[in-house]
């Protein structure tokens, strides 16, 4: 060790069991979380009908739009900030009670509106009831970006169990007595002030609101970029839905919102948590002195051994899968989540660039992918919605892999790494996937066709984890064991 609290490494002291904490409780608590989460789901799923899913949808759209201007963004300014003082606190907290106040009021006046566009009435009164949602983020928000500052994640850890636990609870049981599509929309609302109530109370005590902003120029600077950047991530992730929901029927767009949030799991759920820690680890990295170079290169191989197989094993899994979890009447939506599934990888190398970026105090690549994203998959939707859902889905095949490539373009020069460096990290995960789905081919033609769905994936996915394994292990053993160690360090 150094005198100056720097390890010879050149990371703060203390700073890899710190993380590895981090990445434990977080990545765990959600892991946990999840399953408790998909268990109720799953029951769910098959009490609803995809009707339910598709109202549900359509109110999603207005809610996620509002929500980039919740002031989370200015919370997490926090995280970057060199020094945080009680007045910046306050300041932070009164925007986030401000804006989150002016959105809850904006979508009681806009409820009637969507319901017009969709040609939904149920959608207003969903709507005016999800506008509690707004008075949660405040209390979720300014106590997370604190913890996280410090790299504390055991307490969220534990509010996002309490709050996924009351979740599956509401929804489970509105739908087993027949509220259809309320359990939807009730279950996240008392999800939210669980974990709003239990982050508040571990904090100690909430600051005084501050609405004097004077002085706050470069948070407000720093997290309105951000805001900005979560503004062109809504467009790019709710405008496939905006778009579909005059012309699809409530049905189909049921069925393409589902296998959208299937598809999405891995993704949307276990790789927040990893940039949640990411974040904080890279600006402590970047204040330090240190290049984000290895550190970055090893987050996005390990992202993709994780993601690939998963992904690619669904879609060549997703009938036997479908009818085993969901049930017949969902049968409509296998050959969705079969097509979009291998874009998934893509997207989940694409998310896991920004923490990096923005750990150096520089948004604006993060903008500029955010920019090119909205105009990507809009384009792409536009002309893929003519064609049903599985248009919708083939414009996947289009963005994903545009979007990564101007990403990477801007990304990698900034953490200093080099294409060749990643592609050599990428390569091994994506044999090794080329290698399962032949084996998982190759072993259908020898099944018969007639076989219960169970049955079927008791045999396709212990095939799928063997092959997928035995190929790394074959020729990139030394990755596997590198791998494994970092995960139990």
């Amino acid at each position: 060790m150094t005198g100056n609290g720097v390890s010879q490494t050149g990371a703060p002291d203390g700073f890899a069991q710190r993380v590895r904490s981090a990445l434990a409780w977080r990545w765990g608590s959600q892991l946990l979380a999840q399953l408790i989460t998909w268990g109720a789901t799953i029951m769910v799923v098959r009490l609803l009908v995809p009707a339910d899913y598709g109202l549900f949808a359509m109110t999603q759209v207005v809610v996620v739009a509002l929500n980039f201007l919740n002031g989370w963004s200015f919370a997490t300014s926090l995280i970057q900030a060199d020094r945080v003082e009680k007045r910046q606190v306050g300041q932070v907290f009164a925007l986030l009670l401000l804006m989150n106040g002016t959105l809850g009021l904006a979508q009681l006046l806009l409820a009637p509106i969507a319901a017009a566009y969709y040609r939904e009435p149920a959608v207003a009164d969903l709507l005016r009831v999800q506008a509690l949602i707004f008075a949660t983020t405040p209390f979720i928000a300014l106590p997370q970006a604190l913890l996280s500052r410090r790299l504390e994640f055991r307490t969220q850890a534990l509010a996002n169990l309490a709050s996924a636990i009351i979740g599956a609870l509401t929804a489970l049981g509105l739908a087993w007595f027949g509220f259809g599509v309320w359990a939807l929309v009730y279950a996240p609302i008392l999800a939210f002030a669980t974990r709003g109530l239990i982050m508040t109370i571990s904090l100690g005590a909430l600051p005084l609101p501050v609405f004097d902003f004077r002085g706050a120029g470069k948070l407000i600077g720093f997290g309105g970029t951000l805001t900005l950047c979560q503004l062109f991530w809504i467009i790019q992730s709710q405008s496939d839905i905006f778009i579909a929901g005059r012309s699809f029927e409530t049905h189909q767009l049921g069925l393409y919102s589902e296998a959208l949030f299937l598809t999405l799991i891995v993704t949307g759920r276990f790789l927040p948590p990893v940039n949640e820690v990411a974040f904080p680890a890279y600006a402590e990295l970047h204040k330090a002195g240190q290049s984000l170079a290895p550190y970055f290169v090893r987050t996005l191989r390990t992202v993709l051994l994780v993601t690939a197989p998963i992904y690619i094993g669904l879609s060549l899994t997703a009938p036997e899968a479908i009818l085993f979890v969901f049930g017949e009447k969902w049968i409509g939506m296998a050959s969705l989540v079969a097509a979009v599934a291998p874009a998934m990888p893509l997207m989940a190398v694409q998310i896991v660039c920004s923490p990096a970026t923005n750990a150096t105090g520089d948004a604006r690549i993060y903008l500029a992918t955010s920019i090119a994203g909205a105009l990507l998959f809009v384009t792409a939707f536009l002309v893929g919605v003519g064609y049903g859902p599985e248009g919708l889905v083939r414009a996947w095949w289009f963005a994903a892999p545009a979007l990564l490539a101007v990403t990477l373009a801007l990304t990698l020069p900034s953490v200093g790494v080099r294409p060749g460096t990643l592609a050599k990290a990428a390569l091994p995960p994506l044999v090794a996937c080329g290698f399962m789905a032949f084996a998982l081919q190759g072993a259908r033609l020898l099944i018969p066709a007639d076989l219960h769905p169970g049955l079927m994936l008791a045999i396709l996915v212990p095939l799928g984890v063997a092959s997928y394994v035995g190929m790394l292990l074959a020729f990139w053993r030394e990755i596997v064991r590198e791998s494994i160690a970092m995960l139990r360090r």
